[in-house]
């Protein structure tokens, strides 16, 4: 998917293109700073920004577990500020910002860290 980047002046990270790999089930954010994120799609399932996964503050945010094979169907763009990932889970209710993709991306190793640690002091798995 490439991104047309609209004429007014914004201080949000802009992608320049987001591309799906389903064989590495893998989704490829390249930004306009130069910045590319191969980004896992169980790290954007586990880490989805809907209210089901991080709740309505820090304290409800959920550990969801068992999303090891967890692949992307489909990419639908969100008017210009950002996409709708629809996970072969059935899992669609995220919209994933540009700044909430770039996030992931530049705050990936500590996420997934935390993740895993969440994981195992629940007693909880990524296999399903």
């Amino acid at each position: 998917m490439s991104l047309a980047k609209p004429d007014a002046k914004h201080s949000e990270p802009w992608p320049t293109a987001i591309a799906y790999d389903p064989a590495a089930k893998k989704l490829n954010v390249t930004f306009e700073s130069g910045e590319t994120f191969a980004l896992p799609a169980e790290y954007l399932r586990v880490e989805s920004p809907s209210a089901e996964v991080q709740g309505h503050s820090p304290s409800q945010k959920v550990t969801v577990p068992g999303r090891r094979h967890v692949g992307i169907l489909n990419i639908e763009p969100v008017g210009n500020y950002a996409v709708r990932l629809i996970f072969d889970d059935l899992h669609d209710t995220g919209i994933y910002s540009w700044r909430i993709l770039h996030e992931l991306g530049r705050e990936h190793a500590t996420r997934w860290e935390t993740y895993l640690r969440a994981l195992e002091s629940k007693g909880l798995a990524r296999e399903p």
